[in-house]
């Protein structure tokens, strides 16, 4: 006969083992570059650390997308990328808590792990990142049956560097960075842009994250290459802008130039700028920039990407 105590450990042990099986298959977790990542460099001590008290994620060298599901689908889906100055990925905060915002409104939401520029594991460490964002879009676009959901509203969302990589995609998804499989389109029909670096100019980048994206120095032709806000033409996806102010670390003309070019292009787009917040407030803080995602949902229903 089973004491009362040792019933209780079982029972425990069962509800655990059940509990991760249950978020397993919840939160499925798919290798991105199945067959090879391309621009690779073979690194036998380059290792992918986790660091949970930092929220940080640090030398990804195999992309993946965590999927979060919701209870009623309602077939889009958004990308979320996590920013971290391109050298770690605030995974938690600004990926897997995101995600679960998305849910709460029915959207699919898949977590980019994607690969931080470096010269130990990329023969071109500039295009690391973006090679991994146009696969993740065909990668969704090519198995939205799988997921229930529609090909033509799959959006990306980046915060801060993340926010470039977002950007970066938007202007730079046809760009040739690696042989596809197919002609899949990586194109994301919409962008939400999280006080995001757009622009490589000395004036007002984020030093850290093009030190890190183009290298120190940059060259001349790289920082044009990489000012998303010069890419923009008429068929650059529509976009929504949150930036606070009092942001010290990425200055809020970084969204307000892309803004504007997006205008100057006829492209739908929509800005909030809020007088507190800083930087890094991820889903908001108690101050004004606590209530973008209100309007977020309220812009993504305006142009008909939710109900």
């Amino acid at each position: 006969m089973i004491s009362k105590n040792k019933f209780n450990k079982l029972a425990l042990f069962i509800l655990i083992v059940f509990m991760n099986t249950y978020l397993s298959a919840q939160n499925e977790v798919i290798e991105l570059w199945k067959n090879g990542v391309p621009n690779s460099i073979k690194a036998t001590d380059y290792e992918e650390f986790h660091d949970e008290k930092m929220d940080r994620v640090g030398k990804v060298s195999n992309p993946t997308l965590t999927v979060f599901v919701p209870e009623k689908p309602n077939g889009t889906s958004v990308i979320i990328c996590p920013g971290g100055g391109y050298q770690y990925l605030a995974i938690n905060k600004e990926g897997y808590k995101t995600a679960e915002w998305f849910n709460s409104i029915d959207i699919t939401a898949f977590v980019l792990k994607y690969r931080l520029p470096s010269d130990e594991i990329m023969e071109n460490k500039s295009i690391g990142p973006l090679q991994d964002a146009q696969e993740s879009v065909r990668y969704i676009r090519r198995n939205a049956e799988k997921w229930q959901l529609d090909a033509n509203k799959i959006g990306i969302i980046g915060f801060s560097a993340g926010g470039h990589l977002a950007a970066t995609l938007s202007t730079k998804y046809d760009e040739k960075t690696y042989q596809s499989k197919d002609t899949i389109s990586a194109k994301p029909n919409f962008s939400l842009l999280i006080y995001p670096v757009i622009s490589m100019n000395s004036e007002i980048t984020h030093k850290g994250s093009r030190n890190k994206l183009l290298g120190n120095p940059a060259t001349d032709e790289l920082i044009e290459q990489f000012s998303t806000e010069k890419l923009i033409n008429a068929e650059t996806p529509p976009a929504f802008f949150v930036h606070a102010i009092d942001d010290k670390s990425v200055p809020m003309e970084n969204s307000l130039q892309y803004f504007l070019e997006l205008k100057k292009n006829n492209v739908i787009s929509e800005m909030h700028l809020y007088q507190k917040g800083g930087h890094g407030f991820g889903l908001g803080k108690d101050a004004t920039s606590k209530f973008w995602t209100t309007h977020c949902e309220k812009w993504l229903q305006l142009n008909q990407f939710i109900k």
